[in-house]
């Protein structure tokens, strides 16, 4: 029996995990974030299964070592809340569900773009208030314009199709070019100069964090959109802010926010919101937040739950996948059977 405790749940995380679980995992789902304070209720589990905003730094997976677990199964692509290098002074291996659904994230930035520039969300809240006016609602034509995609992974191209198909000009920047006809690599510099729509989706790493920055927010022409559906960090928020409210860019449209992790995903219109520029974001009006979820389909929370469970099945019984940081000939240990849960702080 592999015990697996998945941690920040709600209730669309559980539908397929439920579905999907076989009698040889059990399962515990807890709805509080894996941190340095709750990951000695980990203790007796084989592996956690965290999500993005989840605090895995070196404490944690300190405590996570004492507590017996053996693995780290994320269930997303992205890894950078993660210290590999404690992963690997520990010796628990981490896997992760690279690729689960490109269409999704994909889409939703395609949405976020018509939306932002016809103003879509504008013209739904007035006419709920019978207000049928049209001014201040005017758009552009996508078509003949050109769109930079920074990062050409599964879910770059699949916008990149997107952006095809309303008959847009392509350029692109990756340190990988992809062989697709109709797609222009080009510098940064010169994909923010040139490109009416800006969509990025490239993963955060040191070298990409807050590469949308003062001075390349510059570089944009000032009528061009801001698409950011991939890692908040990859944009400095002050600096966007302060662009947007000079009038040197057109528009933003963001599914992700840099210090996202302590509002994203959770309800607190009760609540004071306490960070200033985000506060100021919502203010705007050529600024369309969402709350991370570009995966929320059904298609991809059924990935997320199968690739992740098959991940934590495969290394246990010996033939580990999708794990990060070259884990993949490490001896996997056998589960032990787990005590009973521990209660929720």
């Amino acid at each position: 029996m592999i015990s697996i405790g998945l941690f920040d749940v709600k209730p669309y995380d559980r539908v397929w995990f439920d579905r999907l679980a076989r009698p040889d995992t059990r399962i515990r789902y807890c709805d509080y974030r894996l941190g340095p304070d709750t990951a000695r209720l980990a203790r007796g589990l084989d592996a956690v299964c965290p999500f993005v905003s989840d605090d895995l730094s070196a404490r944690t997976i300190r405590a996570l070592a004492e507590s017996g677990v053996k693995l780290i199964a994320l269930r997303c692509a992205g890894f950078n809340n993660v210290d590999l290098r404690a992963a690997q002074e520990y010796r628990i291996p981490v896997c992760r569900v690279p690729c689960y659904s490109p269409s999704a994230v994909a889409e939703h930035a395609a949405a976020l773009l018509l939306t932002l520039n016809r103003h879509v969300h504008r013209a739904y809240n007035r006419t709920r208030e019978h207000n049928f006016s049209l001014a201040g609602l005017t758009g552009f034509n996508l078509k003949g314009k050109t769109c930079g995609i920074v990062g050409t992974g599964r879910i770059g191209l699949a916008f990149a199709a997107i952006a095809q198909g309303f008959g847009m000009r392509l350029l692109a920047c990756d340190p990988f070019p992809a062989g697709i006809p109709g797609l222009t690599y080009v510098t940064l510099e010169e994909l923010l100069r040139e490109s009416d729509v800006v969509s990025l989706h490239c993963p955060l790493s040191a070298g990409t964090r807050h590469m949308i920055q003062g001075r390349t927010l510059g570089l944009m022409k000032r009528e061009a959109v801001l698409i950011n559906t991939s890692r908040g960090a990859l944009v400095d928020s002050r600096a966007l802010l302060e662009a947007l409210r000079k009038g040197q860019l057109g528009g933003a449209a963001l599914d992700v926010y840099e210090e996202e992790g302590d509002v994203f995903f959770e309800d607190v219109s009760g609540e004071v919101l306490e960070d200033e520029v985000l506060s100021l974001l919502l203010t705007l009006p050529n600024v369309l937040i969402t709350a991370h979820q570009g995966f929320l389909t059904q298609e991809a929370l059924q990935a997320i739950a199968a690739t992740t469970l098959d991940n934590i099945r495969g290394f246990f019984s010996g033939r580990p996948q999708n794990l990060i940081g070259g884990e993949a000939g490490r001896e996997a240990p056998q589960p032990q059977a787990a005590p009973a849960p521990a209660p929720v702080p």
